[in-house]
């Protein structure tokens, strides 16, 4: 009587789960730079790169001079209390995810930071966007003359929207202004967002501003 031995099944992990974070260090000063190296080295799931072109995730400390910052696909977390305007203009230009407050700056709170910014999740506070929204209004405002603006590649609704969001309202406050469910707000910017190949919310304003179309 012969006996059949059952096929051993091997278990694998996707890929994007296997994956470690690329992760960046970008300051002016080298001890801050060498600190938060400390910081997030060795920790499981980070593997440190000395350029940001190879990071998914580049960590800056405000004071750091983001303009030279290779232009990529990397997110940024933003270590920073108030940050100027222009800096936070290069911030946005440069894929800001997450804005944290020095005094939060744990090591918990940075990594967690860190896995947002990979993931794609903005952590943000309404309040938070909506002071940050108004300051590239604001900073649109000073830099740009006052001219006509056409809506050129928007919709009605989708430059409804995008105006309600560069004043700082969230997805339940813009639902009420322009009578839409939350979950069509939601779908419009979201529509916004894969058709100009844009990261967040905050970037979706920053080129709508920048591009003239609100």
């Amino acid at each position: 009587m012969s006996t059949t031995t059952p096929p051993v099944v091997r278990h694998t992990i996707p890929a994007q789960e296997r994956r470690q974070i690329r992760v960046a260090v970008c300051a002016a000063d080298h001890l801050v730079r060498a600190g938060l190296r400390g910081v997030l080295g060795g920790r499981p799931g980070i593997e440190l790169k000395d350029e940001p072109a190879a990071a998914d995730v580049v960590v800056a400390i405000a004071g750091a001079d983001l303009r030279r910052l290779p232009a990529t696909r990397a997110r940024l977390v933003l270590i920073a209390d108030q940050p100027k305007q222009p800096e936070l203009w290069t911030a946005v230009e440069h894929g800001l995810a997450v804005l944290v407050p020095r005094a939060e700056a744990t090591p918990e709170r940075l990594l967690r930071a860190v896995a947002d910014a990979h993931a794609g999740r903005g952590d943000l506070p309404a309040d938070q966007l909506g002071a940050l929204l108004r300051g590239l209004s604001r900073l649109h405002e000073e830099i740009l003359a006052p001219r006509e603006l056409t809506l050129s590649g928007l919709s009605p609704r989708e430059a409804d929207v995008l105006r309600l969001l560069a004043d700082g309202l969230d997805t339940a406050e813009i639902a009420r202004q322009v009578a839409y469910s939350e979950r069509t707000v939601k779908n419009i910017l979201h529509g916004l967002l894969t058709r100009f190949g844009l990261r967040n919310r905050t970037h979706v304003v920053a080129h709508a501003l920048r591009e003239g179309l609100i």
